[in-house]
């Protein structure tokens, strides 16, 4: 016997497709089980859950295989014969089977019912039976999150007492510099419902200082957009102070680290139009590190004898004055007689080879910065001031003090200068190494341009005494910006140095920023090749990788840690 089933689908749009094919067989299973022959997919029936056959005499029977029933014309029952040509309806969950017949062959019309029509007959089959509606559960849910996080909180506050509840309330951990105040969210909220004050900050941060005047801030920050514009005078309508407030840069809840610094965005509203904004200003436009960006201020010695300071751009090529006749290049041509002579020291005198940056040059203990020059420890293995021998005991003129040097060599008498080592090259008069003290008078003969203080220092009368030019050497040279050497120290020191080719002390052997572009890139960049020629990433660098917000005068301030820093890297 043959079945012809007849699948009815309905689209979105209400739209019937019909799909029919024709079962040569004389039984028939349905059930949520694909291999069925009429599978229905439906959680409310068994794998297997009726089987349809034909009965003869023109009647199909129809029985459950399993414990759950199913319906013929609205009556459940485990089992059913129907006359075809009178036809009936089987219903199997969500699914409607209407039994007909067209030309002697059983058809079954297979349509699933519209959700509200079965709601009721599968509701016993789920666990929403056991439940409120989802609109009741969202209204209790809504009214308890309102009872709980804001009611309770607000009425403890009003009460006078500590606020309960307000913990949840919290966005994140706050910062190391405030872990201490955690669970104490009044110590900053003052108020209810109102932003963090100003004058709260102040009232902990009493040695910070402000970027600039107040009314020079005002003026230099650029006019915001209307949107922006918008924003604020909703900002202010709830209490939230700024533009130009603490929390504009220095933003909590952040998580238990260091607050991150500021990002560029804050300091380019004023800085990058700034020369318009502020008409007198003797600094240039910045932005952004890689694009805008005015080329770098040092601060250098420009008179040695008053110590007088001034401060001017690398793009003038300055000249320092800092009291030293001294040429770099001498002492680092692998060349030449310096390097001869390191090499004649030794690796235990820890030298060895031709002189490098490191044998005089040393860093600070906190690897920033380097330490002062001292003659003694960074010139004295080559530059002896051993000037004469009584018995087993050297005498040595006192490095800085002019008048015991004039002293101890008024008592000379023509000794060769004492050395523990040979010379390379020519020693005596007009030699590259000659330091005489045998032309009288013997004091002026060490000061002189070839004796052995001329060599380093200039002499001059003072107050009709001999004198040498003061000497003032800076460790810092940068006093708006911040210059990390621990973080360079896998790049040679020529890299951005140009010692090698310096004749003169007065030269000021600073990077400019096009040799620092070499590597960084602004914040904006995000680490791409930014045009390098050889594809190189950059380093992304905002503003305050090099600047502090908060100045103190004369004193030098060093940015937040980073990241790899914080780590120990």
């Amino acid at each position: 016997m043959a079945f012809r089933i007849r699948q009815i689908d309905v689209t979105a749009t209400g739209r019937e497709i019909v799909r029919e094919r024709v079962v040569d067989k004389a039984r028939l299973t349905l059930g949520r089980a694909a291999e069925n022959d009429i599978h229905l997919p439906d959680l409310a029936l068994d794998p297997v859950h009726a089987e349809l056959r034909d009965a003869g005499a023109g009647r199909i029977a129809i029985e459950a295989r399993g414990p759950l029933s199913f319906t013929i014309d609205g009556a459940s029952t485990h089992a059913a014969s129907i006359l075809a040509r009178n036809g009936g309806e089987l219903g199997l969950g969500g699914t409607r089977i209407t039994l007909s017949e067209e030309a002697g062959v059983p058809v079954l019309t297979i349509r699933a019912i519209a959700e509200a029509e079965g709601a009721d007959e599968s509701r016993h089959f789920s666990v929403a039976s056991l439940l409120p509606g989802r609109r009741r559960i969202g209204w209790i849910a809504a009214l308890l999150i309102l009872g709980l996080l804001l009611a309770l909180p607000i009425a403890s506050h009003m009460a006078g007492g500590k606020v309960i509840g307000d913990g949840n309330w919290s966005p994140g951990k706050l910062s190391l510099g405030h872990h201490g105040l955690e669970g104490s969210c009044e110590t900053c909220h003052v108020e209810g419902f109102v932003a963090v004050r100003e004058e709260t900050c102040r009232s902990c941060h009493k040695q910070t200082h402000d970027h600039a005047a107040p009314t020079l801030l005002a003026d230099a920050r650029e006019q915001p957009p209307l949107g922006r514009a918008l924003l604020n005078n909703v900002s202010a309508a709830f209490n939230r102070p700024g533009p130009g407030a603490c929390s504009d840069c220095h933003v909590e809840h952040q998580g238990a680290g260091q607050m991150p610094p500021a990002r560029q965005v804050f300091c380019a509203d004023c800085h990058a139009g700034l020369q318009d904004n502020l008409p007198g200003t003797k600094l240039g436009n910045a932005a952004d590190f890689g694009r805008l960006h005015p080329e770098f201020k040092v601060s250098f010695v420009d008179n040695a004898d008053a110590r007088s300071r001034a401060r001017r751009s690398l793009a003038i090529h300055p000249r320092e004055d800092n009291g030293l006749t001294f040429p770099h290049r001498l002492h680092l041509d692998a060349m030449g007689g310096a390097a001869r002579m390191a090499v004649s020291l030794g690796a235990s005198d820890g030298y060895g080879k031709p002189l490098a940056c490191a044998n005089c040059h040393h860093a600070s203990d906190d690897g920033v910065r380097f330490k002062p020059i001292e003659m003694e420890r960074d010139c004295g293995a080559c530059h002896s001031l051993a000037y004469d021998r009584i018995g087993g005991t050297v005498r040595t003129l006192h490095h800085g003090d002019v008048a015991q040097t004039m002293a101890d060599l008024s008592t000379y008498r023509g000794a060769v200068p004492i050395t523990r080592r040979v010379r390379p090259g020519a020693f005596g008069d007009g030699g590259i190494y000659h330091a005489s003290f045998r032309a009288p008078p013997v004091q002026m003969s060490a000061f002189a341009r070839n004796g052995v203080c001329g060599t380093c220092h200039t002499a001059e009368m003072r107050g009709g005494r001999l004198a040498v030019r003061r000497v003032t050497m800076l460790s810092r040279y940068m006093d708006h910006g911040w210059f990390d050497h621990r973080a360079h120290s896998q790049s040679q020191c020529s890299e951005c140095h140009a010692a090698s080719a310096s004749n003169l002390s007065s030269d000021l052997l600073l990077p400019g920023i096009k040799t620092c572009r070499t590597c960084h890139a602004g914040e904006a960049s995000g680490g791409t090749s930014d045009g390098a020629s050889d594809g190189a990433k950059k380093v992304a660098s905002g503003c305050a990788m090099c600047h502090s917000y908060h100045p103190i005068e004369a004193v030098p301030r060093r940015p937040a840690k980073r990241a790899d820093e914080r780590k120990g890297g």
